[in-house]
């Protein structure tokens, strides 16, 4: 089977200070796939203060498990690095202080696709944007009512 690599984009901006987003986006958790309605099981293995390992177990058969390792590097940054069934990949994640309650998180990942009909960079994108999305207004309302 092609494999099809893959690198990809992404910025979201939130209205609360970095160090509240860097603690909420690298406080991983069982709970995580229900912000975005995601139809998969999060299995935690390991959560330090250097790295987080996780499992992602999709509810139905039609798409892959992942394994997920990611490495924080407080204040503002962490690397994952992913291994499926259906892509490997890895993801930087970096962190701005555009003000004193507000910041932008830039992502950047690189995905080697396994399947037959990888998604196009539009479909991926439009992925990215949903979660996303569904995570800035998560993070936002957690923000809200601990202010």
């Amino acid at each position: 089977m092609k494999r099809t690599i893959a690198g990809y984009q992404f910025s979201r901006t939130f209205n609360a200070p970095l160090r509240f987003v860097y603690d909420w986006c690298t406080d991983y958790s069982e709970v995580d796939p229900k912000i975005t309605g995601a139809k998969l099981r999060r299995i935690i293995i390991q959560k330090t203060k250097s790295r987080a390992i996780y499992i992602n177990q999709p509810k139905n058969a039609e798409a892959g498990m992942t394994v997920n390792i990611v490495t924080l590097h407080p204040p503002d940054r962490w690397h994952m690095n992913l291994f499926g069934e259906e892509r490997d990949g890895t993801g930087e994640y970096h962190l701005t202080r555009l003000g004193p309650r507000s910041t932008k998180l830039h992502v950047s990942l690189k995905m080697k696709w396994k399947t037959a009909r990888p998604p196009t960079k539009s479909e991926f994108h439009q992925r990215l944007n949903s979660m996303w999305t569904k995570y800035a207004a998560a993070l936002e309302r957690d923000y809200k009512r601990k202010a």
